[in-house]
């Protein structure tokens, strides 16, 4: 089993920036790691994703503003927003999978970006 522990969410005036944590333990294997929101009656949709090699993914409304990264040694994967605006206003939740098929979700951070 795998269980995520994300940190960092919070309450930034738009502009500001922001960088959310997430710490996976237990039976880590090779797997891709990455940052999902959803907004309060919207789907959840993909943020970014970055595999154990450093391969990333992001959704295109989003690119150049958020940066995602990881640190291998200690299964962590970083979501780095800057220029935070108000439709960014999401529960952000960390997502792992890996090569065995074995996802998990984290309890999901809220971010919240005042106009």
């Amino acid at each position: 089993q795998v269980q995520l522990a994300e940190s960092g969410g919070g309450l930034v005036q738009a502009g500001g920036s922001l960088r959310l944590s997430c710490a996976a333990s237990g039976k880590i294997r090779i797997n891709t790691m990455g940052w999902y929101r959803q907004a309060p009656g919207k789907q959840r949709d993909m943020v970014a994703t970055i595999t154990s090699d450093g391969s990333t993914n992001y959704a295109d409304s989003l690119k150049g503003r958020f940066t995602i990264s990881r640190d291998n040694a200690e299964n962590t994967v970083y979501l780095q927003m800057n220029s935070l605006k108000p439709g960014d206003t999401a529960v952000y939740y960390c997502h792992y999978i890996d090569y065995g098929l074995f996802d998990a979700w984290g309890q999901g951070t809220q971010v919240t970006v005042s106009s």
